[in-house]
């Protein structure tokens, strides 16, 4: 049985690209709502994008996950939020934080066929 450490990158890749394709189909699952939840959102996939690329911009990286320029898909799709929202983005990314080895995996550049390692730096 493959491990995420030995998942071939090809297979990697596809879900990765699911993925991405599934968030630019739910663009009624916001991000605040989705950092609030798991303390990522597609601005992250963005940001992995170029940490991973460093010939990539941010701009460039964004445009990859939303499928569009960020500012114009913000006009589409992005409401206000809510305090509440707000507070439990904050919380959601604190346990982030408190978790060294998800701090330490973050910090570091991977290829972007490999987000998932992001969630279980330990295995």
């Amino acid at each position: 049985m493959a491990t995420l450490e030995t998942l071939d990158d090809t297979v990697a890749a596809q879900a990765f690209r699911r993925l991405v394709r599934h968030l630019r189909h739910r663009s009624d699952a916001e991000n605040i709502d989705l950092m609030g939840l798991t303390g990522f959102c597609r601005n992250c996939l963005g940001d992995w994008l170029e940490a991973a690329d460093p010939t990539m911009s941010k701009a460039e990286a964004r445009e990859m996950i939303y499928g569009m320029p960020y500012d114009q898909w913000k006009t589409l799709h992005q409401g206000e939020a809510t305090p509440e929202q707000i507070q439990r983005m904050k919380d959601s990314v604190a346990k982030n934080r408190e978790d060294t080895a998800l701090d330490e995996a973050l910090d570091e550049s991977f290829p972007a066929s490999d987000p998932p390692a992001m969630t279980e730096p330990n295995r």
